[in-house]
């Protein structure tokens, strides 16, 4: 990393700590525990470019859909792909302080693209799918967001946000060609391949770790959508809900049953996992959806820790558990809403698994 965004002998240091984990055992770290913050802090370059640069062919991220169609990324993969989508984002105007809308499936690009953003600096806010035209303009002008990007599914659904939202300056369609929209793809190649590195490097500006970095959206259970802004070091605070709460180590693989457009997401399936260097587990879902079918995933591919609501505990109960191979699982949680003692009870018999409930923001 050059001088212009890198940090110090010091913060590297640091870094290097953190993504060993080798943290103490759990009752020392309750009574006296903290997080050195460096002076400077970027999760896309200090965590996952560090791990990509420590050995590249640790693998970050497996993906699987229904249909069983499968892609792995190692963190060298991650680094350099996010270089790319930086280097296009960077083309159409998006820089540090930008706000960009994020509205993604369960889909690499997901990771690939918020990587790039914060690369750049710029502020993002995962959205779900389910939102509605009339939910986007909300959030777009409640949050002065300059670009969304999306995919073709969802696309229709911002026909006349240009017209409804001042502030939104480009659209980006990540998987085909939309007319008025960036194409991904299409940029990924045209004139030329893109840069595998980023192409105005020494020009980003680095982040302090209060810099804004990421944005949610509360649930609106009470009127409209609070936005919620967190700053470059909420990274760091989820260390501790990936090595205490997910009880991972390096070169685990964890899955988290969770949208992309919400919290738990960052949770479980970005921030502390990779602090960890463990790998994450995805799975796209987009049709008609049986719990059951996560079972056989989680006995092919060997996940080591899983979490999911007590909603989705509840319905692979029902399935006969001692038909699967769950050697390597060793730790389950469960988060969302209380969990009954009676699925706690059968997941036990199922899996010789108890299963640690958590909590946490709408």
């Amino acid at each position: 990393m050059t001088e212009d965004i890198g940090n110090t002998t010091e913060s590297r240091q640091t870094i290097a700590d953190w993504i060993s984990c080798n943290l103490p055992d759990y009752a020392h770290v309750m009574s006296d525990f903290t997080i050195h913050v460096p002076e400077y802090f970027n999760f896309a370059f200090d965590v996952v470019d560090a791990w990509a640069e420590k050995d590249r062919n640790k693998l970050a991220l497996i993906w699987t859909n229904q249909k069983g169609e499968e892609k792995k990324f190692t963190f060298w993969d991650m680094k350099t792909l996010s270089n790319e989508a930086a280097n296009i984002l960077l083309k159409f105007g998006i820089n540090k302080g930008d706000r960009v809308l994020v509205m993604l499936p369960r889909i690499p690009e997901f990771w690939i693209l918020t990587l790039a953003l914060m690369k750049l600096g710029a502020v993002f806010a995962p959205a779900p799918t389910m939102l509605t035209t009339k939910d986007l303009i909300y959030r777009i002008n409640a949050g002065d967001f300059k670009m969304i990007i999306t995919d073709s599914e969802n696309a229709p659904k911002c026909d006349g946000l240009s017209n409804n939202c001042p502030s939104l300056a480009q659209k980006m369609v990540v998987d085909g060609d939309c007319p008025g929209w960036i194409s991904y793809p299409f940029e990924l190649n045209y004139p030329a391949p893109v840069a595998r590195k980023l192409v105005h490097f020494r020009n980003l500006r680095r982040t302090l770790p209060t810099d804004p970095m990421l944005i949610f959206f509360t649930s609106g259970t009470t009127g409209n959508a609070k936005m919620v802004i967190h700053e470059q070091s909420y990274a760091l605070g989820h260390i501790i809900t990936a090595r205490f709460w997910h009880d991972l180590r390096e070169n685990d693989l964890h899955f988290t049953v969770s949208d992309t457009g919400w919290a738990k997401a960052a949770w479980g399936k970005y921030f502390g996992q990779w602090v960890c260097g463990s790998a994450i587990f995805v799975y796209d879902i987009r049709g008609r959806f049986k719990a059951t079918e996560l079972l056989p995933l989680i006995e092919k591919y060997g996940i080591t820790t899983f979490c999911c609501p007590p909603t989705i505990y509840r319905m692979l109960i029902i399935a006969d558990l001692r038909k699967f191979d769950f050697s390597e699982l060793r730790h389950c949680c469960s988060a969302g809403e209380p969990l009954n003692p009676e699925v706690i009870r059968i997941w036990k018999e199922g899996t010789c698994l108890d299963i640690y409930e958590g909590y946490g923001q709408t």
